[in-house]
């Protein structure tokens, strides 16, 4: 029968036939029972054919099933274990009513309870279904539970084992239909993983003297067919199976994690006994997965929910370090290499958990790891661990603690970086690297004396710093260490520290070294302990200069932070000629293509123009041409901005000659004054003038003297009637930025000039204006704010462009100066809240939202009381106010938000279709922005948001345009925000969505217009990497939209747009399915596998996919989409 097997791998159209034909003498033999040797490779048999080719064996299902049934009452164990295989193989790909009939007997069976033996079987067979179809079994949980937990308290080890075994494959795979049957089944776990009938743990010398003796029944698979010997003790197995049915309901309920610490934490602590070391294994596992779940999520998403619940867990655990502790450190001296190991992985874990919670319990832990590191038995492996616990314990507690234990901790770990295995070499390296620091903190003052340590750490490190021929990783961990020991305790190395540094110089001339080298050098040029470095310096600073010019980002990057260090601390030991080896390298530095690398060379630049102001004339004017340039870019913002405007105003201060103010100002001004003339050739971006304009004021701040003139030069500018608006943009623009820290009181024509600019005809122009209005108003409020009140009260044409100066107000100015103000400016922007134009209110409610920061305790219930406005317009102007409030830095109103955010959420259910859609907008905002606002109300909001995504007849309506007939859906805008909500959601708040509801409206969705199925075909592809089992339970009713998109043609006549927008439909639904294929066992499912060779079929399906799996291949792992 050999034969059959070698043809299955082809998968042809061939194959199947084979597989029909064969199927009815496969069934007929294994039906006989006469042969049992026949019967397993007809089994074997069969199950390949059924996990490779289960839906095309479609018509046999039936009969495949009545003829596996009876075998698993065989007398012969092999052959129930092998039809329970094949039964698994089935479940995957059979019918609804096959699978119903096979649930139905195996329930009948459990009922009867024949014999336990067969009993035991069905249980096992019931377990391996769960594994291989969880999705399917789920709905028939209900009755299968009860029998179980019935059958747990049969005494008979095995069944129990089984029982467990099947209650950990319903956790895994059905988390819903197993949610009510939790605590029962937890019940159960804990009772069981205490029961060892056979062993009296009372007296703790013998529990030595056992744990010497050998194990028994290391594996369960070896037992022989027949005979089942009661001689040897298996409770150990219903122990094993109750730890890890824990520790998949831990991995899987991060909900109940306070639970779990008040009854399981305890009960596990006590089982760290445990005397056979598999079950130990398991049961450090249950608790290693219990301290993963508690690691408090380190994220900005989730800063502000600090404070408060999430902070009982950590507490509860706190409380139980010492017991842990006292279960732990005696086994740390045991001969099992194996339960070592389990112990340093578990106190690694809760060291990173909770960072100094040992600190009270170093001197029990320190004999044990010194005992591992020295142990003359420890393998390797052992050896690692150690050290990488002990890494983790060094990085997370205070230095002083280690101080009374360093005599003891040293020489081991010393010892270990001569060891001949690279890899105990390389982690003995980090160790002492870190210990270094503990030895002689430099950052605070320690009584510890560090030198007599210097004589073990130094040579041992220099011994391997000097090899040549030795592993990359320990090279590189070499120079780290040796250049913390000099960093940390140059002054006590005396006539070696030239030799060493000497050795520096070497690596830095190697390839494969000089990146940790230059790291290495910066960290002990920022040593305090200010070591000499000149004998280093004239040969290297050439060859740092030229790593400047080498094609590696990350080099050039490092290198620019070292030469900045050495000119900071080392600059009397610089000679004219190195400096100018380096700024020739800088030019080619500065360029758009590379912000951060242009940001940290301006920076050095900076650096220079402080230290060595003399050099700057040597600046040649390439530099400064390539940072104008970039002042000029579209792409400059942020970090590099601010460092050219560092740049600029050190740059001044030189006082060099040909780079003074005037000159500097004319080269940044320069494109703007000359774009209206007629051989103008640029024409800059609008970031551009707004880059200029900061630089205009930073250096009118660096030379207040020149202030005033320019300032008046740009009055002139904007009063000029021949001034281009490009010209006024900027005059605009820059008075903003110098009025927002300067006071420009003095100058009398300011706001008629403002005023009068609000009537331009540029929108460019009008804009601007109102930006310095408000800016200039920051810079002094008593004078402008009052007149800006004014004009808003009595300008109604100019009341948009006068908002917008509001708001920058309300945006730039401390709190503390707006405090007297902000009666006033509440009651003007109440006026305007029921405008009829939406961008006005939009501005009203960005002034309103950011004026309830000044004062919230007071302002907060203002809004809420007008949430019972009768008009429309002004709850939606309240509703976005509060969007404005949320921000995702924790402030002063976020306790107040948390109490009251759910009145303004009850507008998701407003009659009015608008305020419904801004309420949806703050929702998300919260959801994105502080998850925390939001999480303890998703129960009462999710049906009004799910309730958004459905689409209303009553809102779509037809228009006619010229002779064709358009329809136009009024509530996609409502329904498109929903999805985006709904899409935040699965970032910040998965643990609290109910799965499969949100599933049935993603599954709408996909039914939608195309804006909709874009979003949901972008869920679905996150929800395969989130949350794979739900979306596998309802693979079928997901794949049929995904198909019909990919499978759509546009008709013959369309437009070039509806082209292109059916392929961007088509590559979204695609980049969905690719997705879906990554989840595991996918391809198990038989309209998946149907789905993909109608992909591979189809010419035009097929190259897509393809494309989609190399788009996929060179984006790195963790893109994701960003909907803010």
């Amino acid at each position: 029968m050999g034969k059959y097997r070698t043809s299955l791998s082809s998968g042809s159209t061939m194959t199947a036939n084979v597989c029909k034909k064969i199927t009815a003498q496969l069934t007929g033999a294994i039906g006989k029972q006469e042969d049992v040797s026949v019967q397993l490779e007809a089994l074997d048999i069969l199950s390949d054919m059924l996990s490779r080719l289960g839906g095309t064996l479609y018509s046999f299902h039936s009969s495949i099933l009545n003829c596996l049934l009876p075998q698993l009452t065989s007398p012969r164990l092999a052959v129930r274990k092998r039809a329970i295989i094949a039964l698994g193989h089935l479940v995957l790909t059979c019918s609804g009513n096959i699978f119903s009939e096979l649930t139905e007997h195996l329930l009948a069976e459990l009922k009867r309870n024949e014999s336990t033996s067969t009993t035991r079987t069905y249980i096992q067979c019931v377990a391996g279904i769960s594994r291989q179809a969880g999705h399917r079994i789920g709905e028939h949980l209900e009755k299968i539970i009860p029998l179980i937990v019935q059958y747990c308290n049969v005494e008979d080890d095995e069944l129990r084992e089984y029982c467990f075994q099947a209650f950990e494959s319903f956790v895994r795979r059905c988390p819903k239909e197993i949610d009510p049957h939790i605590p029962n089944v937890m019940g159960l776990c804990l009772k069981y993983i205490t029961f060892d009938p056979n062993y009296n743990y009372d007296n703790e010398e013998e529990e030595e003297e056992e744990m010497m003796e050998t194990e028994n029944g290391e594996d369960e698979e070896q037992e022989s067919d027949d005979e089942y010997s009661d001689d040897d003790d298996i409770s150990w197995k219903v122990r094993r199976s109750a730890a890890k049915c824990l520790e998949a309901i831990v991995s899987s309920r991060h909900d109940l994690l306070q639970d779990f610490y008040k009854t399981l934490s305890p009960v596990l602590i006590s089982r760290f006994k445990e005397r056979e070391e598999n079950v130990k294994a398991d049961i450090f596992s249950a608790y290693i997965s219990l301290l993963k779940q508690t690691l408090p999520i380190q994220s900005w998403l989730h800063a502000s929910d600090a404070s408060g619940k999430d902070d009982v867990p950590l507490t509860m655990l706190q409380n139980q370090v010492p017991n842990i502790v006292k279960a732990l450190h005696k086994q740390l001296k045991e001969k099992s290499i194996k339960s070592r190991q389990g112990c340093f992985s578990l106190l690694t874990e809760l060291a990173n958990v909770l960072p100094g919670c040992l600190a009270d319990h170093i001197p029990a832990l320190i004999p044990g790891i010194v005992f591992s590191l020295a142990d003359k038995s420890s393998s390797s492996n052992m050896r690692i661990d150690t050290l990488s616990f002990l890494h983790v314990l060094l990085c997370n507690h205070q230095p002083e603690v280690f101080h009374p234990h360093i005599k003891s901790l040293l020489p081991p770990v010393v010892t270990c970086i001569g060891d001949p295995f690279y890899k105990i070499t390389s982690e003995a390296l980090l160790v002492t690297q870190q210990l270094v620091k503990v030895i002689r903190p430099l950052d605070k003052s320690c009584t510890f004396d560090a030198k007599p340590y210097v004589k073990d750490l130094f040579p041992g490190t220099l011994k391997r710093l000097k090899a040549a021929d030795i592993d990359q990783e320990v090279k590189e961990r070499a120079i780290s260490c040796m250049g913390q020991i000099i960093y940390n305790l140059g002054d006590h190395l005396s006539t070696d520290l030239q030799p060493t540094l000497k050795i520096f110089l070497e690596r830095l001339k190697n390839e494969i070294t000089r990146l940790t080298t230059v790291k290495a050098l910066t960290l002990i040029a920022s040593s305090p302990l200010k070591i000499d470095l000149r004998p280093i310096l004239g040969e290297g600073f050439p060859i740092l200069a030229s790593f400047l010019r080498k094609n590696q980002r990350a080099l050039k990057l490092s290198t620019l932070t070292a030469l900045d260090i050495l000119v900071k601390n080392y600059s009397d030991s610089l000679k004219p000629a190195m400096i100018e080896s380096v700024l020739t390298e800088l030019p080619a530095l500065i360029t758009e293509n590379d912000m951060h690398v242009s940001q940290v060379a301006i920076m050095f630049l900076t650096t220079l123009a402080k230290v060595y102001p003399s050099c700057i004339s040597k600046i040649s004017g390439s530099v400064l041409a390539e940072i104008f340039q970039l002042v000029h870019s579209p792409l400059l913002q942020g970090g590099a901005l601010n460092a050219i405007i560092d740049f600029f105003q050190a740059l001044v201060l030189t006082k060099t000659a040909t780079m003074g103010y005037s000159e500097l100002m004319k080269q940044l001004t320069a494109p703007i004054y000359s774009s209206g003339s007629a051989g103008a050739s640029v024409t800059l971006h609008k970031q551009a003038y707004h880059s200029v304009a900061k630089c205009v004021a930073a250096l009118s701040s660096a030379c207040p003297k020149e202030a005033s003139a320019i300032v008046n030069q740009f009055i002139q500018d904007v009063k000029n009637p021949k001034s281009s608006s490009a010209v006024k943009v900027l005059a605009f623009l820059s008075l903003a930025e110098m009025g927002r820290t300067m006071n420009l009181s003095a100058q009398r024509e300011l706001k008629t000039v403002i005023l009068e600019a609000f009537t331009s005809p540029s929108e460019e122009v009008k804009s601007a204006a109102s930006y310095a209005l408000g800016n200039i108003s920051v810079g002094n409020l008593k004078e402008y704010l009052p007149f800006m009140l004014k004009e808003i009260g009595s300008q109604p044409k100019r009341q948009y462009l006068l908002l917008h100066s509001l708001k920058e107000v309300i945006s730039s100015s401390p709190a503390d100066g707006l405090k007297p103000y902000v009666e006033d400016i509440w009651a003007l922007l109440f006026k305007h809240c029921e405008c009829t134009e939406e961008g006005t209110r939009n501005v009203v409610a960005e002034c309103l939202g950011k004026l309830t920061l000044v004062n919230p305790a007071e302002l907060l219930p203002r809004l809420k009381k007008q949430l019972s406005s009768g008009s429309p317009h002004a709850r939606s102007t309240v509703v976005t106010a509060i969007k404005f409030t949320i921000a995702d830095q924790p402030q002063a109103i976020d306790a107040l938000l948390k109490g009251c955010i759910g009145d303004f959420l009850k507008t998701l259910q407003d009659p009015d279709l608008n305020v419904r859609r801004v309420a949806l907008a703050m929702f998300n905002s919260a959801a994105h922005n502080k998850p925390s606002l939001i999480r303890d109300l998703l129960n009462a909001v999710l049906p009004s948001l799910y309730n958004e995504t459905k689409v209303r007849r009553e809102l779509i309506r037809e228009v006619e345009m010229g002779p064709f007939k358009h329809t136009v859906d009024d509530g996609l805008d409502v329904r498109k925000a929903a999805f985006e909500c709904m899409y935040t959601l699965l970032e910040s708040c998965l643990d609290r969505l109910d799965i499969y509801e949100y599933l049935n409206h993603v599954e709408d969705g996909l039914k939608d217009h195309y804006d909709i199925r874009m979003l949901t075909f972008i869920m679905l592809a996150r929800l395969s990497t989130l949350c794979p089992n739900a979306v596998l339970q309802r693979l079928e009713r997901l794949i049929e939209p995904l198909r019909a998109t990919c499978s759509t043609k546009v008709k013959a006549g369309s437009v070039k747009q509806e082209f292109e927008k059916q392929d961007e439909l088509k590559r979204s639904a695609m980049r969905a399915v690719a997705a879906l294929l990554t989840i595991p066992e996918v391809e198990k499912s038989p309209v998946m596998a149907e789905f993909s060779s109608q992909i591979r079929s189809n010419p035009e399906m097929a190259s897509l996919f393809e494309s989609i799996q190399k788009d996929s291949a060179s984006l790195p792992a963790s893109e994701s989409m960003d909907m803010s």
